[in-house]
């Protein structure tokens, strides 16, 4: 399992797919609220002029030199709901966001965010 602490280490480091294709730069990494291990990553990609940061699982994910390998593809990476760079992401796109990659979405009980970033 990839820790939080291991994997910010990593930032502005290459995400790639299971097929070694570049999706983007790792910009930072979401935990679950419930359990405080890393969940998603976010990852820079787009034009120079027209950034935007996509999400992807960490679940499954592999820290090499220079780079993290995710288990998910690019093309279905770059699809994912997007916020721009200077954005956080609302808690109403939560459910979109694990509705994308088909996971399941557990908010708090009292509705708290199941994403934090760290």
């Amino acid at each position: 399992m990839i820790q939080s602490a291991d994997i910010r280490e990593w930032r502005t480091h290459d995400v790639i797919d299971a097929g070694g294709h570049k999706i983007g730069a790792l910009e930072a990494v979401y935990v679950d609220t419930s359990t405080d291990e890393p969940a998603m990553a976010t990852v820079q990609v787009g034009l120079p002029t027209r950034r935007h940061l996509v999400f992807v699982p960490l679940h499954g994910a592999v820290v090499g030199p220079g780079y993290v390998r995710v288990d998910y593809d690019r093309s279905l990476v770059k699809k994912c709901p997007a916020i721009g760079t200077d954005d956080v992401l609302p808690v109403e796109k939560e459910a979109a966001l694990f509705a994308h990659y088909d996971l399941p979405y557990q908010p708090g009980a009292n509705g708290e965010r199941q994403l934090a970033r760290r």
